[in-house]
């Protein structure tokens, strides 16, 4: 048994990964390796609080490795923090670091590249599998996420805060990319079979910063951990 963690970004692929290695029975998930930042207590890039994140790890049964990055970040520092993540995971007997990652190649070769010489082999089970099947079975197992980015010289800021269900994947332009691989949104997952039970999540403020909209989330079973908005 194959003790694996998981590269959690709160959304949507990652938790499918999540449903299809316990389905393997073959790995054992020994923690979700998430990157904040810092500065706003938020999941990097998605914009999850860290107290919807904490919810999503209960529901799961998965503790949580957090990697704490500083704003801004350079790719110096994130490297440094993921050196450091890795030497704990080959400490604590860990296998291999499974992501959700769809089809973009350089993607791939880095994350192999950075686990390279660390004893810790780079799984990718979701690997180009069509995106639109994929996002369609996701749907259809149950898998429930609300769009919390949106990158708005992509896609219209109106997306952001949706369920990813079908009304929407019927409703996105041409060229984007129906699970969002290319960054043109990004999402956070409240209800699927990876989770014992839902999350109740509440929206908040939205926001367009930088050229990205977000949507602020809160889980309502959780008490409310003050952050820096986005």
């Amino acid at each position: 048994m194959k003790r694996v963690l998981l590269s959690w970004s709160s959304g949507k692929d990652s938790a499918w990964t999540l449903h299809v290695l316990r389905q393997r029975g073959d790995c054992q998930i020994v923690g979700f390796l998430t990157t904040l930042n810092a500065e706003f207590d938020r999941v990097a890039m998605h914009g999850t609080r860290s107290s919807v994140l904490q919810a999503q790890a209960e529901a799961a049964g998965v503790p949580l490795w957090p990697v704490l990055l500083p704003w801004p970040c350079s790719n110096e520092q994130y490297e440094t923090q993921m050196k450091t993540a890795c030497a704990r995971a080959t400490s604590e007997k860990v296998d291999a670091i499974a992501f959700g990652d769809l089809f973009l190649r350089d993607i791939r070769e880095y994350r192999e590249k950075q686990l390279a010489g660390t004893g810790l082999t780079a799984l990718f089970p979701l690997w180009e599998i069509p995106t639109a099947s994929l996002a369609h079975e996701m749907l259809a197992g149950g898998l429930r996420a609300k769009l919390t980015c949106v990158d708005t010289k992509q896609l219209s800021a109106s997306f952001v805060g949706r369920d990813f269900d079908h009304h929407l994947l019927d409703e996105l332009p041409p060229g984007v990319d129906p699970c969002g691989e290319r960054g043109e949104f990004h999402t956070c997952v409240y209800a699927g079979p990876m989770f014992t039970s839902p999350l109740q999540l509440s929206q908040g403020e939205t926001v367009v910063r930088d050229g990205f909209a977000y949507a602020d989330f809160l889980a309502n079973n959780r008490p409310l951990i003050t952050s820096k908005a986005v």
